[in-house]
């Protein structure tokens, strides 16, 4: 029986966190990300490209979920799904012919699905939060040395980047994305627009890598000020709303700015309520 309940659960949390990739893909319209619209800030990724990409992970979030069922958070479990993850690294850059896709999300989700799997009958959003951030707490001695971009601007800018994002728990999700999109959805507002609220509560907190790779320190307070008005402003009901997304969506695909780090934490903040 203990073998069917888990196999049953690792098959529920592989599709759940694709379907998350999926949804947030989907999700239209978004500034300067991919979309069903356009490609946003992106000449080298498609939306049929972001499907694929997600499709490719499955086995990956699987192969997760199955050795973390009811494994104990420590650091030999952060390194078993560390391997997983760089393995579905190399599985997303093959089905994309090399372009990341989708390395930030293999971070965020396959911590979300381990503590997911590791402790099976919470259903906490928040304390499933708070298990991700312990795994991702313990050392992965195995860790390749090679310098990343969201590293080299951490350093440059002195901001969080995904790894200390993950092991406070996740903040950004607790805080603001999590909430906002509990908001929308209890003021009935359609679940396009939820989860596009939720992307835009992200967009206003987040000291975004992605941005600051490709753009600065004016670029971001600049984004994160639109999102945060556009909120202000509740969203697509107001017509200062919808004028100041379409302000938001011209910037950053003027400047191709790209709010790749808000849009990973908008699929795992998917998976959550999922």
């Amino acid at each position: 029986m203990l073998a069917v309940k888990s196999a049953a659960l690792v098959e529920e949390l592989a599709l759940k966190a694709v379907k998350a990739l999926i949804d947030e893909a989907m999700l239209t319209p978004k500034p300067g990300l991919v979309d069903a619209n356009n490609n946003g800030s992106h000449a080298d990724m498609s939306l049929e490209l972001m499907l694929k990409s997600a499709k490719a992970l499955e086995g990956t979030f699987r192969e997760i979920a199955f050795v973390s069922y009811l494994h104990p958070v420590n650091q030999k479990l952060r390194e078993k799904i560390a391997a997983i993850g760089r393995q579905g690294e190399q599985a997303m850059l093959s089905a994309t012919n090399g372009i990341n896709t989708h390395k930030g999300a293999i971070w965020a989700l396959g911590l979300l699905v381990s503590a997911k799997s590791s402790l099976p009958e919470e259903k906490n959003p928040i304390k499933i939060l708070q298990t991700a951030g312990k795994i991702a707490s313990f050392k992965d001695r195995f860790t390749p040395n090679n310098q990343t971009h969201g590293q080299a601007v951490k350093k440059k800018y002195a901001v969080m980047g995904a790894q200390e994002e993950a092991q406070f728990g996740f903040p950004h999700i607790r805080d603001a994305s999590l909430l906002a999109l509990l908001k929308a959805r209890a003021a009935g507002k359609p679940e396009e627009e939820v989860q596009i609220e939720a992307l835009l509560a992200l967009m206003a907190t987040v000291d975004d890598t992605c941005i600051l790779h490709r753009g600065d320190w004016a670029d971001l307070v600049a984004i994160k000020t639109m999102a945060g008005e556009f909120l202000l402003w509740d969203g697509f009901t107001t017509t200062k709303g919808r004028e100041i997304f379409q302000c938001l969506s011209d910037y950053c695909k003027t400047k191709r700015l790209s709010p790749g780090g808000s849009a990973d934490l908008l699929a795992a903040t998917l998976f959550l309520v999922s």
